[in-house]
């Protein structure tokens, strides 16, 4: 939840965009391309969906020794081969060679997917993403949790 003055959000994604159209006045975070913008628009919906489900279900899996969700697991594959073959052809999740929304909605779940026993190490270029957006300018990620051996 954010409280922004006299605005109060909750959801993640909702959060992204009222922050980037109230504080972005250059349109680096949602272009104001319609084709850009759409991009974003998609990704965001991958992070609510597969990201979520995915990456994200596996990790509270383990976090809260709850049983292995193995349909986490095959979302977790299918989204990982998909934005693994969109990194190599372009620098970030939407053409251009600044991050947008997309990047950070999609940062957190897949950077902590180790945590949940999804293992990264075959998705080289999810990996040169994930570090070329830890090098951002004021990047702060969020505290890691143990990592499970099979990770």
């Amino acid at each position: 939840m954010i409280q922004d003055g006299d605005v109060t959000l909750a959801d993640s994604n909702a959060i992204l965009t009222y922050l980037a159209l109230r504080y972005d006045d250059a349109g680096q975070w949602l272009p104001r391309d319609p084709v850009k913008a759409a991009l974003v628009q998609r990704w965001l919906s991958v992070a609510a969906g597969p990201l979520a489900f995915g990456p994200g279900n596996a990790r509270i899996a383990v976090l809260f020794k709850r049983p292995r969700d193995e349909r986490a697991f095959e979302l977790s594959a299918n989204l990982l081969k998909v934005m693994d073959g969109v990194l190599a052809r372009q620098r970030f999740l939407v053409p251009g060679d600044v991050p947008t929304l997309a990047d950070i909605a999609l940062y957190t779940y897949t950077a902590h997917a180790p945590e949940g026993g999804v293992s990264l190490q075959t998705y080289a270029q999810v990996c040169r993403w994930l570090a070329e957006i830890e090098a951002l300018p004021g990047f702060v990620g969020m505290v890691r949790s143990p990592v499970p051996e099979a990770a």
